[in-house]
């Protein structure tokens, strides 16, 4: 599947792999050396917390209703609150060609 989105002008169309059991998403890209960016649907907008135990480094973007809403650079080992309600996350690893793209915009 193919996930549109656009960040500081610039058109960004990806294939992602969508995580949509319970099980998808709890591993995430937890013991994943090479991945597609994982995308998570979630039924309606809520805070959840996210981590990057067992995870390299990854790009994590958070929208709500189709709009972006936060982006950023997630290091290993790390718990990350959102302060936002969000319904949908796209989680892009470092070994993505959009990994290197949009870690220059940081």
């Amino acid at each position: 599947m193919k996930f549109q989105f656009r960040y500081k002008n610039k058109n960004f169309k990806i294939k992602v792999k969508k995580c949509e059991t319970i099980l998808e998403q709890t591993i995430g890209l937890m013991f994943k050396k090479n991945s597609l960016p994982l995308l998570f649907n979630f039924k309606k907008p809520r805070k959840y917390s996210i981590h990057s135990f067992f995870c390299q480094h990854f790009i994590a973007i958070w929208f709500l209703k189709k709009k972006m809403i936060e982006i950023r650079l997630i290091e290993p080992n790390r718990i990350i609150r959102m302060k936002q309600k969000f319904d949908k996350l796209l989680e892009i690893p470092i070994n993505d060609k959009n990994f290197k793209l949009l870690e220059t915009f940081f």
